[in-house]
């Protein structure tokens, strides 16, 4: 239900390529590095938001989405679902036209808002194992 295949090819083909990582860190054992290689692979610019804003994948991190002075398409949130919903308000407010939640982070009253605020949204999936089955 919240991740069907047209929204899921639709922020993965049509959303845009500035993709803000939220919780990507220099971390590599953290899924949100690995994941954000498998974006920069297909042509992504993964921008980096974390409290130590760390460059990551020599793009310049920041702490928090209102801190990127430029666009943001989709934003990718990596932090746990009691933090992610307003995440998911502060990539409504700086924009964005897509919001992906990970694997396991789920918050069904922000799906709600973001989609009432006009964005795509994918909850509880991974776009490191959705895009590779992009024809």
């Amino acid at each position: 239900m919240y991740g069907d295949e047209a929204t899921i090819r639709t922020i993965l083909t049509g959303a845009g390529d500035t993709w803000a990582v939220v919780g990507l860190s220099t971390n590599r054992g953290r899924a949100a590095y690995g994941v954000a290689e498998v974006l920069r692979r297909f042509g992504k610019r993964v921008v980096p938001v974390h409290p130590k804003a760390e460059t990551v994948h020599g793009e310049q991190g920041y702490a928090s989405l209102a801190d990127i002075p430029f666009a943001v398409d989709v934003v990718d949130v990596f932090v746990n679902s009691e933090l992610a919903g307003a995440v998911a308000d502060e990539a409504v407010a700086k924009g964005a036209r897509a919001v992906w939640f990970q694997l396991g982070v789920v918050d069904e009253a922000a799906y709600d808002r973001t989609r009432a605020a006009g964005l795509e949204m994918v909850m509880d999936r991974c776009p490191a194992i959705e895009i590779p089955r992009l024809p």
